[in-house]
């Protein structure tokens, strides 16, 4: 469906909305893109469909907002503490750090992992463009 928003309405390409609603691309290609209620694209950039963002929203819903906020480099964050920080899942962060796909624990103290966060923002900006967050 075409919105009647015209050629300059926002349009956003797979990686782009598993960015913005933190999640993976896999998870927007094979699940929500064959849903029933996935609108139909309205052109295309590179190799990737283009969708009206408006359609993306009709049908998933808006995307969360940012949960990232300024602070102390040095303050150390838990694994929850980095999800919310990030707009990541929980889960994708612990399965990061299972997967010695994260960087050390600055600190690791009785048990709990606790990262900077100026390590977290370097692990951000150092990760695929997509899967960063919009600044």
């Amino acid at each position: 469906m075409v919105s009647p928003d015209g050629p300059a309405a926002p349009r956003w390409i797979a990686p782009e909305i598993a960015q913005r609603y933190g999640r993976a691309l896999a998870t927007v290609q094979k699940v929500w893109m064959v849903k029933p209620g996935w609108p139909a694209p309205v052109g295309r950039r590179g190799h990737w469909n283009e969708y009206l963002a408006s359609d993306v929203e009709a049908a998933i819903g808006p995307p969360p907002a940012p949960a990232q906020t300024p602070g102390d480099p040095d303050e150390l964050l838990t694994i929850a503490q980095i999800a919310a920080y990030t707009g990541k899942a929980r889960g994708t962060i612990a399965a990061y750090v299972s997967r010695g796909q994260y960087p050390a624990p600055d600190e690791d103290e009785n048990g709990v992992k606790r990262w900077r966060r100026a390590t977290v923002d370097a692990d951000l900006a150092a990760r695929r463009k997509y899967l960063r967050p919009k600044s």
